[in-house]
């Protein structure tokens, strides 16, 4: 199932259904450990997320970076409106179905322990990770970095969205938004945290203030925000090892 060594991890490929679909592993020094499935942006697996998977890894999280499109090969987006378009046409259920691989994957390996496996996404991979959270077996936690809540449109291949499907959550939340995101208006996300606390679900959602969407991207000056980065990420990874570890 491994493959060769590249520069940022071990590159892997396994099965999901019929096909063979890829990810990028990096792994903690003690053995076994805790997983974690990490899903990227619409752009797909890049160096940000890289570097991400070898943060969690270096806490003590073997972390598989999943490619969604092993498939068809990554979008070429020259722009947002491209963005997108692609993350409307994404077939939720092909998605979700390469998560429960990428689980199960893991769940096998003995580096890892099987009743200890989450799922953290950022963007559209946040959005899949809150998704899978409510439709894939074997998740012990999962965590969203400003996931969308709603799709933007409706269509037969889009499974229902966060927003609608908070009762169906199997595995404590941790959910992580920006106050100015224009892509998941406030309101949207102290609705979700209102409907999973009247449902009784294990969650914590945070709003960070003078935050947009995307803010964890250091790639993108003009959403970055270091504190509010930071601040994020070393609560996903308390939260993560509360859960896991």
């Amino acid at each position: 199932m491994q493959s060769q060594t590249i520069d940022a991890g071990l590159e892997v490929e396994f099965a999901s259904g019929d096909d063979r679909i890829r990810g990028v592993v990096h792994a903690p020094d003690r053995s076994p450990s805790p997983a974690l499935v990490l899903l990227p942006d619409v752009r797909g697996i890049s160096p940000l997320y890289l570097e991400l998977a070898a943060r969690f890894a270096g806490a003590g999280f073997r972390t598989l970076v999943l490619d969604i499109y092993s498939r068809e090969g990554t979008p070429d987006l020259a722009d947002m409106a491209a963005a997108f378009s692609v993350i409307d046409a994404l077939p939720d259920a092909r998605v979700i179905a390469d998560v429960q691989a990428a689980v199960h994957h893991l769940a096998e390996r003995p580096e890892v322990h099987a009743s200890a496996v989450g799922v953290v996404g950022f963007c559209v991979g946040g959005q899949y990770a809150m998704m899978a959270a409510c439709r894939v077996a074997g998740l012990a936690a999962c965590v969203a970095f400003y996931g969308m809540l709603r799709h933007r449109t409706v269509a037969q291949h889009k499974l229902p969205p966060p927003l609608d499907t908070f009762d169906d959550l199997s595995c404590p939340l941790l959910g992580l938004f920006g106050a100015e995101d224009g892509l998941i208006p406030r309101e949207d996300v102290e609705s979700f945290a209102r409907h999973l606390a009247h449902a009784g679900k294990t969650f914590d959602v945070r709003i960070f203030e003078g935050a947009g969407h995307a803010f964890v991207n250091d790639r993108r000056p003009e959403a970055y925000r270091p504190e509010a980065a930071e601040t994020a990420l070393s609560l996903a990874i308390e939260f993560l090892y509360e859960r896991l570890a």
